[in-house]
């Protein structure tokens, strides 16, 4: 009976037998033997690969059985090969689905073409597709055609400086930062504790604790000027969790205050509001002239202020007064912009 034939199962490491290395990788490299037609036998493999016959084997197996790769033992020559051809090792096992969700995923990162992040993004897209198998046929062709996403303002990122933050997030690695805040000439240098890394609405932002402020603070990457690792190391708060930071916010900021807002739009841009879920706590009720009520419980009214000053006379805030004196004062200032004398 060939080798090839025998079904072994999982086993403990054998006393003695050197370390292996992953079996994901010990078998790409029994793949390459197996094209480079040299027919290798359990016991060459095993040598190569510095691993016992039986860990060949229940790779040999692995790859037969369950990733479908034609291999077969050559009692003549004492060795294995592929008894078709085989165009591809078949590392990543993909459906239909998944593979149509990888394209819309790949159109949605479309956003950052021209930006620091394009060389990185197209590499590892290029990796994954290298790694498909071909038992998938989809025509990328029409769905280049039929999905696409377009943003009209892109972030502007040092992927360096990125890179660092991300990698010290990861880490639990302490910062210093050289931080301008908006309509600010001064750079702050700032220690942080880096939290988490977010994109909110196509905006990244860093939230961290401040060692200056004591307390967590949100800074905005494309404003940092320097950074640098302190050598130090920190410990997340196990309660940390930007879900519940950011539950009652509009986007980004948040506050102690709990405000109630009621905003009514008018019939023209009713539609709009109606197909988009803007806020978890949002309430909609339909109004008798076509308009629509939109109620919100939100901890902060700062973005909530910006919003409604695009939708300009097409929204009226209800409640509460301070968002309504807010927007009266900045209307004030627009019409003073636009005053003629």
């Amino acid at each position: 009976m060939p080798k090839s034939s025998r079904k072994l199962k999982a086993t403990r490491s054998i006393e003695g037998v050197p370390q292996s290395r992953p079996p994901l990788e010990r078998m790409m490299r029994i793949h390459q033997e197996l094209q480079s037609g040299v027919r290798p036998n359990a016991t060459q493999l095993a040598t190569q690969l510095e691993v016992s016959t039986k860990s060949i084997y229940r790779d040999l197996d692995f790859m037969r059985d369950r990733m479908n790769l034609p291999i077969e033992f050559d009692r003549l020559k004492n060795g294995f090969f592929y008894s078709s051809e085989v165009s591809g090792f078949p590392v990543l096992q993909i459906t239909e689905g998944e593979l149509i969700a990888l394209v819309v995923a790949e159109k949605a990162l479309q956003q950052y073409r021209g930006t620091s992040f394009e060389r990185p993004l197209l590499s590892a897209f290029r990796k994954i597709s290298a790694s498909l198998p071909d038992t998938i046929s989809l025509n990328l062709a029409d769905w280049d055609q039929t999905i696409s996403f377009r943003t009209t303002a892109e972030t502007v990122l040092n992927l360096e400086t990125f890179q660092i933050i991300s990698r010290a997030v990861a880490r639990h690695e302490q910062l210093r930062l050289q931080y301008r805040k908006p309509g600010n000439k001064q750079i702050e240098l700032r220690i942080v504790n880096p939290y988490h890394l977010a994109n909110v609405n196509g905006e990244w932002f860093l939230f961290a604790w401040c060692h200056l402020r004591k307390d967590i603070r949100t800074f905005v990457p494309a404003r940092i000027k320097g950074v640098e690792l302190t050598g130090e190391s920190f410990k997340r708060p196990a309660n940390f969790s930007i879900q519940n930071l950011l539950k009652n916010s509009f986007g980004i900021h948040s506050g102690a205050a709990q405000h109630e807002v009621v905003i009514h739009f008018n019939e023209l841009v009713a539609d709009y509001i109606r197909e988009k879920k803007w806020h978890p706590s949002q309430e909609l009720r339909e109004l008798p002239d076509g308009g629509i009520e939109l109620k919100l419980k939100l901890s902060s009214l700062v973005e909530i202020n910006r919003w409604l000053l695009g939708w300009g006379a097409n929204a009226k805030v209800l409640k509460p007064l301070d968002l309504i004196s807010s927007l009266r004062k900045s209307a004030e200032l627009v019409l003073e912009h636009y005053r003629t004398n």
